[in-house]
């Protein structure tokens, strides 16, 4: 399994000069812990009830040209429990994404069915929700007064459409690996407008960790993600080390755009209460940008129900 990983993470590197970079869903230097986000199957497959709240400002400071706007912000609230009873998990999520005149809000909801392989889990699972999407037409500036996009059109205005996705994710106690694909019924946004068809593309999603104890106290897990929209590619590398399950650093580095310094904490007695902060630095195209990414992650696990009779075994990523 080793050699699987380091294979693949070795030939996303080697096909970087084909790949580019791809956004249309929000994008998160702490993807490691926020896996939900991404994948369905992630529900419940830590065997813990866990709540997460995540806040990314990007390019801290930018403002347009003009009054309106300013700099992408996007918020994540998610939960995550495991249904013991049916050897399954429960997700749900809700996602504010701004960006300037456009602003898009999801409330997702994933099962996820947990099949026991030894000592391993293999999980599929299924989301469903809704996604909404704002625009203020005010706040955009023609360059042709008579644009007929804009012409007709004042003030702000929403959009509702259904939302499926789907996936399949792995997990042991030291690798872990998911697939999925999300926007699977490329929903279309077009304001009453028949020249608007702003739809949103099929995603997939691939993720990929290794925790290696190097002692007692230390742990490292480097980790990958893989996103494209069937159009463009990017990916991320990252790797944490952790001291004690107490603290936490690290770094990643989102292909074509910026690097990011990880620290964190865990709190309470038990490490049930964990804290992380990400400070990014853009690295391509500063002069359309302003240079500084932050983020900002609190996340709280609840006590297990000793009715389930099963021993909790901590590590940073995993308990069984």
């Amino acid at each position: 399994m080793r050699k699987i990983f380091f294979y693949i993470w070795l030939g996303v590197l080697f096909f970087n000069s084909n790949i580019v970079k791809a956004q249309q869903d929000a994008q998160f230097s702490y993807y490691m812990k926020n896996m939900l986000y991404y994948n369905p199957a992630f529900a419940g497959s830590e065997g813990i009830t866990q709540i997460t709240a995540l806040h990314r400002t990007q390019w801290a400071g930018y403002a347009s040209s003009f009054d309106d706007g300013g700099a992408p912000q996007t918020q994540v609230l998610s939960l995550t429990t495991p249904i013991y009873k049916f050897r399954s998990g429960f997700g749900a999520h809700i996602v504010n994404d701004n960006l300037g005149p456009l602003n898009n809000l999801e409330i997702q909801l994933s099962y996820a069915y947990h099949l026991g392989i030894k000592n391993s889990k293999l999980s599929f699972g299924l989301r469903s929700g809704i996604y909404s999407q704002s625009i203020d037409f005010d706040q955009y500036r023609a360059i042709q007064p008579d644009d007929p996009l804009l012409s007709n059109k004042s003030g702000k205005e929403s959009q509702v459409r259904p939302d499926l996705a789907m996936g399949v994710y792995f997990r042991s106690e030291k690798y872990y690996a998911g697939f999925s694909f999300n926007h699977l019924l490329k929903a279309e946004f077009d304001f009453g407008t028949n020249t608007i068809r702003n739809a949103l593309e099929n995603h997939a999603y691939l993720t990929l960790g290794y925790i290696h104890s190097v002692n007692f106290d230390l742990k490292l897990e480097p980790s990958m993600l893989v996103q494209t929209d069937f159009n463009q590619y990017s990916f991320i590398l990252g790797g944490l080390a952790y001291y004690k399950d107490t603290m936490w650093g690290g770094a990643s580095f989102r292909q074509g755009d910026d690097i990011n310094i990880l620290l964190g904490y865990n709190f309470l007695k038990d490490k049930s209460l964990s804290f992380g902060y990400s400070f990014g630095y853009v690295i391509k195209d500063q002069d359309a940008k302003q240079p500084t990414n932050h983020e900002v992650i609190l996340s709280y696990q609840l006590p297990v129900n000793p009715g389930t009779g099963k021993k909790v075994v901590r590590t940073p990523r995993f308990r069984h």
